[in-house]
């Protein structure tokens, strides 16, 4: 039977090497541009799906997730998707439902593997609607900016 407490481990691992490990590892694929604006996919000129480059697909899955609600569609599994529902109309302040959006676009972003960070958010009310962009930058440090709405 294996040890399962060996002890001949190399503990040296730094912070820094770690990090470089996790970048290089990460695997960034191809896929298709969608305008979301439109709900369609993007088309070339000859009428085919366009494909977007490994950023603008990270970026694209970034925009899907935050536009996706959790535990509504089978074909995702239960990490992916965002918990918006139960936010807007319930009585809380807008400071604690901006801190909530806060809360869920970042547990929402950061299940994959590829986004190192979100931060930087500003939001903008209209009736009842919460307007929010946040900047969003992945293991090869490259940034963008994503926008999204409650309510």
């Amino acid at each position: 039977m294996a040890n399962l407490f060996p002890e001949d481990i190399e503990e040296d691992w730094t912070e820094d090497e770690a990090e470089n490990s996790t970048s290089e590892e990460v695997t960034f694929g191809r896929s298709w541009r969608f305008d979301f604006e439109a709900g369609d996919f993007v088309m070339t000129p000859t009428r085919k799906v366009a494909a977007a480059d490994e950023t603008a697909a990270w970026v694209i899955w970034c925009e899907k997730a935050i536009r996706t609600p959790r535990y509504r569609h089978l074909i995702y599994s239960r990490e992916h998707g965002e918990e918006f529902d139960d936010l807007i109309g319930r009585g809380y302040s807008r400071a604690v439902q901006e801190s909530e959006i806060q809360r869920i676009v970042i547990e929402t972003l950061l299940v994959d593997p590829r986004t190192a960070s979100v931060g930087d958010f500003t939001f903008s009310w209209r009736e009842d609607a919460c307007y929010f962009t946040c900047r969003i930058s992945n293991v090869r440090d490259e940034e963008a900016v994503l926008e999204g709405s409650v309510g």
